[in-house]
């Protein structure tokens, strides 16, 4: 589905490896994007990955965004 080029941006822009992105997308895979506990075990790996403390309000807000389908449909615009 995704390039290696890519995941080579995603991993320059925020050093989180092919392979880590490829294991939280299957946890959401096999989990439902809509289950509240799997996106916050998402995000808070994220966090921890990437260095930056998510607020609790930050993390509703996300979740909020990606229960209510407000997530832009082309991933790879976001990196």
């Amino acid at each position: 589905m995704f390039g290696d080029n890519f995941f080579k941006r995603v991993e320059n822009k925020t050093s989180v490896d092919k392979n880590t992105i490829v294991s939280l997308a299957k946890k959401l895979q096999n989990g439902n994007m809509k289950d509240e506990k799997t996106l916050r075990e998402v995000i808070n790996e994220l966090g921890k990955m990437t260095g930056k403390e998510i607020s609790k309000e930050k993390e509703d807000k996300i979740i909020n965004n990606i229960i209510q389908d407000k997530v832009p449909k082309n991933i790879d615009k976001m990196f």
